[in-house]
């Protein structure tokens, strides 16, 4: 694919936090002091064995997600950075964005981000209903998310985005109009609105299986909303985030102008990538794989990376999956029919040197019909019924 050949987005997964979510069924979990230097030890030499042999790509973004990367010490997070900067070639106007949860991070944790290149910042509320906030498992109150954004303000950052939740257990429309009225007077630059998804594993997995299996079923449930509640729920986080000034860009995210997300653009675009830390996962050359999850094998698989062999493959890769370019038309479609711009015609054409109505035009045609898809300048897109039925209409992209 000759689309992105000279640019790759790095991801930088770290998997430290208090303690896990009751939803959550991320890699990541409370580590001791000793396990977080010496993970900090293998990371830095992980991402100077791949920055020696891919220094010849420019760097858009850098995305620090966990797990909550702000509960390691900030001095570590500047040797991580310190590393990125020395090894690969970071655009200067790149996007470099950590993400924070309130409680875990302080006034000069900011000032030490800010200096290391940290341009955005992520904040974890998921609700400003404390209540909620106590079934979700989180460890803050809604006071304590205010102090957090404080700090991030007075440290100049000038590019923060908050994350709420949807289809929360109990959740009304009230309850989430309040959140958001809440955040929004703040002024973020950007939103994303998630919706709850039950995972295997969790505790909230033990709590609400059965709920559920019957809202997948289009059933009455008892304490996760039901289909259509969760539809109403979806359309007041649409309608209010719209109000006040947020413009919606892909299904689940909103920004002022200027302030959308590049890093998860360049990942619905398809745009190289390369993740870095457990369990993180890359599309590099047209091929996917991740690093193994264990954290203390990976930690020793990083003493076996020989820096000047440029011969050898990663002992932590696992997973490898050469992507034919079936896979990677279908995946240039599903994901980037996420976005409200949809997908380029051109780009289409630039990647796998045909025309995409030559490949998907009866798709393409059928959906027009139903009245879920348009197409105009040069684009194909989604209409709002179409956002509304994503996943079926994204569905039909697949073979």
């Amino acid at each position: 694919m000759e689309l992105y050949k000279d640019v790759l987005e790095l991801y930088i997964h770290i998997p430290f936090c208090v303690k896990k979510c009751d939803y959550c069924d991320f890699l990541s979990g409370p580590f001791d002091a000793d396990v977080r230097r010496d993970y900090t030890k293998a990371l830095c030499r992980e991402i100077k064995w791949w920055g020696i042999r891919l220094s010849d790509k420019l760097i858009p973004s850098i995305y620090i997600g966990g797990g909550t990367p702000s509960w390691l010490e900030a001095n570590y997070m500047a040797e991580i950075m310190d590393t990125v900067h020395k090894y690969f070639h970071v655009d200067p106007r790149a996007e470099v964005t950590i993400e924070c949860n309130p409680g875990t991070v302080s006034a000069e944790n900011f000032n030490i981000y800010r200096s290391v290149g940290i341009n955005r910042i992520s904040i974890g509320l998921q609700s400003a209903n404390d209540d909620e906030l106590k079934l979700l498992g989180r460890i803050h109150t809604f006071d304590r998310f205010l102090h957090t954004f404080e700090f991030a303000r007075v440290a100049g950052f000038d590019d923060i985005s908050v994350d709420i939740m949807t289809g929360l257990p109990g959740q009304t429309p009230a309850k989430l109009t309040h959140t958001i009225q809440q955040v929004t007077r703040l002024q973020p630059e950007h939103i994303s609105a998630y919706a709850l998804i039950i995972e295997k594993g969790t505790p909230f997995y033990d709590r609400y299986k059965f709920d559920a299996v019957k809202q997948h079923a289009g059933m009455e449930t008892e304490a996760l909303p039901n289909e259509d509640q969760e539809y109403e729920l979806y359309k007041t986080a649409q309608m209010q985030l719209v109000a006040h000034g947020y413009e919606q860009y892909e299904i689940s995210n909103y920004a002022k102008k200027g302030h959308v997300c590049q890093h998860n653009i360049g990942y619905w675009k398809r745009v190289p990538y390369l993740g870095m830390g457990i369990g993180a996962a890359s599309l590099l050359n047209e091929c996917r794989f991740s690093n193994e999850r264990n954290i203390h094998d990976y930690i020793a698989h990083t003493d076996e990376l020989v820096m000047e062999n440029f011969r050898q493959e990663s002992p932590m890769r696992e997973d490898f999956q050469e992507l034919s370019r079936q896979n990677a038309m279908e995946e240039f479609m599903f994901l980037g029919l996420r976005m409200n711009a949809g997908v380029s015609r051109s780009d289409f054409r630039q990647a796998f040197g045909l025309e995409i109505d030559g490949v998907y035009g009866p798709v393409i045609q059928r959906l027009r019909n139903e009245g879920l898809l348009e197409a105009a300048e040069g684009r194909i897109f989604l209409n709002e019924r179409g956002m509304d039925l994503s996943n079926y209409a994204m569905a039909q992209f697949l073979q």
